[in-house]
């Protein structure tokens, strides 16, 4: 099976040292400044979030050509970058439930992906995830949602960027150390979704410009 129907299978793709190594010093430091709880929507207590949209290098990073590779995989037709924010979970905080974040339209027409800045593990709440259950039967979808036997907890390396189908079930776990766990959250979204995005742009503080568009046959997903 090649990286594309692996990708498509699996629903995620953890893309191995996919940020510069060099990158990473002025993307903790982009990261600790936009740190703020001035948000129009409230936020959990047990997350920092942070405002990094306004930073070049944070978009240099959504732009990366394996990311828009993947994300193009799972979309699947033209699609914009429709967002990205700080997130990391306070020691002793952080633990989600699996879910789905849910497509809008159809199934695959958006993508997440979680860019780690810091080595990510068990010990500082990285993230859970059933592989290949972005699309299930009814049945198979009420009895994968509870059951957390069939999650795995992945980790890795600062630089490391994990994408994945919005349906994927995930889910942050605990942060038990309080070690450092920044990442950036991205999304992708369908070109057709614009005029819904626009709509709840003010309510998610988006501020970046979001008018480029790009096509799955624009990037070659690499092997691992």
């Amino acid at each position: 099976m090649g990286p594309r129907e692996q990708l498509q299978h699996d629903g995620y793709l953890l893309l191995r040292q996919a940020i510069p190594a060099d990158w990473l010093p002025g993307l903790r430091e982009a990261f600790d400044a936009g740190i703020t709880s001035d948000w129009p929507v409230p936020r959990g207590w047990d997350w920092r979030h942070a405002l990094v949209d306004d930073n070049a290098q944070m978009l240099a990073v959504c732009q990366l050509p394996q990311l828009l590779a993947a994300a193009g995989v799972l979309i699947g037709e033209r699609f914009f970058l429709s967002q990205v924010e700080g997130r990391e979970p306070v020691g002793g905080g952080g633990y989600q439930r699996l879910h789905r974040d849910l497509s809008n339209q159809r199934p695959g027409d958006t993508v997440g992906a979680l860019a780690f800045l810091d080595d990510f593990g068990p010990e500082n709440g990285a993230t859970r995830l059933i592989p290949a259950s972005h699309r299930p039967n009814a049945e198979e979808a009420a009895r994968m949602e509870h059951d957390e036997s069939l999650a795995i907890q992945i980790s890795g390396q600062a630089g490391d960027i994990l994408v994945f189908d919005v349906d994927l079930l995930h889910a942050a776990s605990l942060n038990p150390s309080g070690a450092h766990r920044r990442s950036l959250l991205i999304n992708y979204a369908a070109e057709v979704l614009y005029d819904a995005h626009q709509q709840t742009a003010a309510l998610r503080q988006v501020r970046m410009d979001t008018s480029a568009r790009y096509a799955p046959g624009d990037f070659v997903l690499a092997s691992a």
